[in-house]
């Protein structure tokens, strides 16, 4: 297209005339382009100059009046749309966490049943390294190693696997006899399944923690919730956890009940350890009332292992379904058999027979006792100082020290006068007896009742103190005998001591005396020191006392 001069200056002409005006309105957030005119390229038409035309025409020269402002919100329409904006957020956040935590909590409980399952399936290391710490080498039998079987052994097979039900157990019998090797062979046998087993102690954080341990049970102190509260759930006693992982017990038992079909078995060995006091006491009911409970339902088989007589007086207030196995020395003819076997698995050789006998004479038939005479390179020396360790540790703890001793040591005195005195019943009641040797039972040991052996001590709480310090044995029917045959073997020597029956009189004697002097009270009167005198008649009504001062020299 070309544009003639004349052209050009109308289209400049009118591109200056009708340039767009920028126009502010309230209610457009902007600036917007409004043409005052089309554009167009037509001859502009000319001006006239009338009046009526310059009164229609804009006055450019005045600026134009400002446009009407709209009224905006208020003030309580906008508090209202920021506090729903705030209320969606916050309600949008919470229900994002609380539904994260509930389904939280769910998985934690649901992992916790999980984890304490696992805790019963087979192969459990724990029971591994109990094996293995008992010297029986795993997947192998009882006949394949040196250890030698009990005839309670079948019985005990039993209640681990199961097979007997409706009942807990408690074995008791001293230390060293095969309790705890019985229990780890019958695990063996089916691999740990379904058996948790832990050892007792003396202070209830421990017994927490090895429970815990045994059930794979953390006590909630892996939960995640503990960070977010003041008191965390672990922030409670030692009894209250140990609550808490048996009614998780009792949960994984149910269940397992239902898909297995027989019951769990928790063994806890040492009971003995646990401590005589109110704690002690208040952890005993609370697993026997749960042993109670699950042996009537049929969930668990609590097997309770003890070396004290006192555990079995405990549990026995509260039994019902309580069965006490008494765990006792081998008979001598299973005592030379295992011998034999230890001697052959160790040493590499056979035994005669008379070398066995002499063996069983000086220790009898405990299980550690011939564990290590087999073990040594002269077997009968060993056995002396086996017999000799006996009799120091019991000279040690209750020797008597005669007619001069000091007043001081009277209390721990009547204590050792008491056992000695014991000691030499049980000997004396020797000569009494029949026989104390069997050919086939071997050693017959003399005893007492319980009571007549109070009797004997002329105390009552210093016997289940010697029964705790091995001196003495309490058997389940309450017969006091020497805790060993070597021990018995000790006490016939210390009384067969010249001049100890006028010994253990003078310290008796002495101890008699100064509980006298106890029981004696003097009476000093100052006037009779003065060097007055008392004149004391009898007169009707009572009696008459007149004090003679002492007459003061001129």
């Amino acid at each position: 297209m070309v544009f003639t001069r004349t052209g050009r200056r109308m289209a400049l002409i009118a591109s200056r005339t009708h340039r767009p005006v920028l126009r502010t309105d309230s209610r457009v957030a902007g600036m917007q382009w409004r043409p005052q005119r089309p554009f167009s390229t037509e001859s502009p038409r000319p001006e006239t100059g009338t009046a009526k035309e310059h009164a229609t025409e804009p006055d450019t020269s005045q600026p134009p009046p400002p446009p009407e402002q709209d009224a905006g919100p208020s003030l309580f329409s906008k508090m209202v749309e920021a506090a729903a904006t705030s209320f969606a957020s916050i309600f949008v956040l919470g229900a994002g966490f609380g539904v994260a935590a509930y389904a939280y909590h769910k998985g934690y409980k649901y992992m916790v049943l999980e984890k304490m399952s696992r805790a019963f399936e087979p192969g459990d290391p724990v029971l591994e390294l109990a094996a293995m710490g008992k010297d029986l080498p795993l997947g192998k039998t009882a006949a394949a190693t040196h250890w030698v079987e009990r005839p309670e052994q079948p019985f005990v097979d039993d209640i681990v696997a199961g097979k007997a039900r409706g009942h807990y157990h408690l074995f008791i019998g001293e230390k060293g006899t095969g309790k705890s090797s019985m229990l780890l062979e019958a695990m063996r046998k089916i691999d740990g399944d379904g058996i948790g087993m832990f050892e007792a102690h003396a202070d209830l954080e421990i017994f927490r923690i090895r429970l815990g341990k045994a059930l794979d049970y953390e006590f909630h102190e892996d939960y995640i919730g503990g960070y977010f509260s003041e008191r965390g759930p672990r922030d409670t006693t030692a009894l209250l956890d140990i609550e808490r992982a048996l009614n998780k017990l009792e949960k994984v038992a149910l269940r397992r009940r239902a898909k297995v079909g027989r019951p769990l078995v928790v063994i806890i060995n040492q009971m003995h350890l646990i401590r005589d006091d109110d704690d002690g006491k208040d952890l005993i009911e609370l697993l026997q009332q749960r042993a109670e409970q699950w042996a009537a339902a049929d969930l668990v088989t609590m097997v309770f292992n003890s070396d004290d007589y006192w555990v079995y007086e405990r549990l026995k207030q509260l039994a019902t379904r309580m069965e006490v196995l008494t765990i006792v020395d081998l008979p001598k003819a299973q005592a030379t058999a295992a011998l034999k076997n230890y001697r052959k698995r160790y040493v590499g050789e056979e035994p005669s027979s008379e070398l066995l006998e002499q063996v069983y004479d000086r220790i009898g038939g405990r299980l550690n006792f011939l564990n290590r005479v087999a073990k040594s390179s002269d077997m009968l020396a060993a056995c002396e100082k086996i017999k000799e360790v006996e009799k120091t540790w019991f000279l040690n703890q209750c020797w008597i020290l005669g007619e001069e001793m000091d007043d001081d040591v009277m209390d721990q005195q009547k204590w050792a006068a008491a056992a000695v005195v014991l000691a030499t019943a049980l000997v004396d009641k020797e000569k009494e007896m029949e026989t104390t040797y069997d050919p086939a039972l071997g050693h017959v040991l003399p005893s007492f009742p319980l009571h007549k052996a109070q009797e004997i001590m002329t105390r009552a709480d210093f016997v289940r103190a010697l029964d705790r310090l091995n001196l003495f044995s309490i058997t389940s029917d309450a017969q006091v005998r020497a805790s060993s045959v070597p021990m018995h073997l000790a006490f016939q020597e210390i009384v067969a001591l010249p001049g100890f029956r006028d010994h253990l009189q003078g310290t008796i004697d002495r101890i008699a005396a100064i509980e006298s002097l106890g029981r004696t009270r003097e009476i000093v009167a100052k006037d009779l020191l003065l060097g007055g005198k008392y004149e004391i008649r009898k007169v009707p009504g009572g009696i008459d006392v007149v004090l003679k001062e002492k007459e003061e020299d001129n």
